[in-house]
């Protein structure tokens, strides 16, 4: 298969992109986090849970924050797949690996299960946002669900 190379600029904006995205989630910013989406953006869980719209989004990290008591979240990105046009000229489908680590006050560090993702980005006013982005935990035997954009 051939793929038609992104340029240098659009791959660099889309890690400045989610750089700034997961510093929000880290920093447990839900609202700056939600921000980094459209008003109507959507997010279906590895488990099958689907959120809809930043209002959603907020409520669902709120009542999960406990779990991040007295640990540092770190979220880590990599083998990013860009491809861009698709539905129009500002959208952007992201396929990406992620790792998430957390460290306690003693400097333990655990890993997290590992997650394939795949993201739809648009530009809104000059800017980068997530409008949808589907997450899928990986399982032996099953090769990654975005392996292909």
């Amino acid at each position: 298969m051939v793929r038609q190379q992104v340029t240098g600029d659009l791959y660099a904006e889309v890690q400045s992109f989610y750089a700034w995205q997961m510093r929000r989630v880290d920093a447990l910013d839900v609202e700056g986090f939600a921000a980094t989406f459209t008003d109507d953006g959507v997010v279906v869980h590895a488990d099958g849970h689907r959120q809809a719209g930043r209002e959603e989004m907020v409520a669902g990290m709120r009542a999960r924050l406990p779990r991040y008591k007295d640990v540092a979240v770190r979220h880590w990105f990599g083998h990013l797949l860009i491809e861009a046009g698709g539905a129009g000229e500002d959208t952007v489908r992201v396929s990406y690996y992620t790792l998430v680590t957390q460290v306690d006050g003693e400097g333990k560090v655990s890993f997290q299960p590992t997650f394939t993702v795949e993201d739809v980005l648009v530009r809104v006013d000059g800017r980068l946002l997530t409008r949808s982005r589907v997450i899928h935990r990986d399982v032996p035997g099953r090769p990654g669900a975005a392996a292909v954009l």
